[in-house]
């Protein structure tokens, strides 16, 4: 013990502290340096900016880390992704990975398990991936749609700013304020008109009803066969009366159907008028009274 000198002591505590800190390092990054690792290869054409100590996650939990990655010098555009996953996880064949980005640009790998419960990838074996962009890639193509809409926005701000730049624009926001206002007015007039006359009109309405039913009732009330057999009666008695004006064998009949008794009285009724025009004329051939005289001839 007498060889451990203050100078080997410190030595060894700095080279514990390293190890200590090693440890640390790693385990904050999600490696645990005492288990026996489970890694896989996973092959990108562009990894998007992944990192190492990326988490990886399968079905939505997180079951490993990226370790490392490598770029394929060999062939050009390949990269390999070294990622450790729990030992517990079986990985089946026909699996793949993708990387996904989330809203604040964060990178994260997902593993797609196979639906294959009889053959699984072995240690070391590699795994295709690929990139999910998920919302990143639709904002992206959108991009151009929303720069095509930018000129026509800016015309559509400029042709406002020249509506509202027109003094004509106070006028017309007064003359519809105005506008509002008359239609309130209205519309209260309207209130009132409907509270106070819509009732008493309501109750003509329903007078004039009472009487159409009273009508309807009387109408319901007449006996229209009896009526109708007066009217015929009526008619028949009409009728009887025209056949017996048209017959010679009674005097209304004769009067109107005898040509010679018409005559006769055209020519008594000439007579007359002549008579009365000579008793006019000569009164005293046809009138005369004297005591002593004799009659005139």
């Amino acid at each position: 013990m007498k060889y451990i000198t203050k100078e080997v002591r410190i030595g060894i505590a700095g080279i514990a502290a390293l190890c200590i800190l090693v440890y640390g390092i790693n385990y904050l990054k999600g490696i645990n340096m005492f288990k026996p690792s489970n890694y896989f290869y996973v092959k990108f054409q562009n990894i998007n900016g992944l990192t190492k100590s990326s988490p990886v996650f399968a079905d939505g939990y997180r079951v490993g880390i990226v370790r490392d990655l490598y770029y394929d010098y060999t062939e050009p555009g390949n990269v390999f992704a070294e990622i450790d996953v729990n030992p517990e996880l079986r990985i089946p064949k026909g699996s793949s990975a993708e990387l996904v980005t989330d809203m604040l640009g964060g990178i994260k790998m997902t593993l797609l398990l196979a639906n294959n419960p009889r053959e699984r990838c072995e240690v070391g074996d590699t795994i295709m991936g690929n990139v999910n962009n998920g919302m990143m890639e639709k904002v992206a193509t959108m991009v151009p749609q929303i720069e095509k809409m930018l000129s026509k926005l800016d015309s559509i701000l400029g042709s406002l700013n020249t509506v509202l730049a027109d003094p004509a624009l106070p006028a017309t926001l007064h003359n519809v304020q105005e506008l509002t206002a008359n239609m309130a007015a209205t519309s209260r007039h309207l209130q009132t008109l409907m509270a106070q006359d819509i009732p008493q009109l309501t109750g003509k309405l329903n007078t004039i009803s009472d009487n159409f039913a009273q009508i309807s009732g009387n109408l319901k009330e007449i006996d229209y066969a009896a009526a109708m057999q007066k009217v015929d009666s009526t008619l028949a008695n009409v009728k009887m009366i025209t056949d017996k004006l048209g017959q010679k064998n009674n005097t209304i009949g004769l009067l109107l159907n005898d040509p010679e008794l018409y005559n006769n009285l055209n020519a008594t009724t000439a007579n007359a008028a002549s008579l009365l025009e000579d008793l006019k004329a000569h009164p005293k051939r046809y009138v005369h009274f004297s005591l002593f005289g004799k009659k005139e001839k």
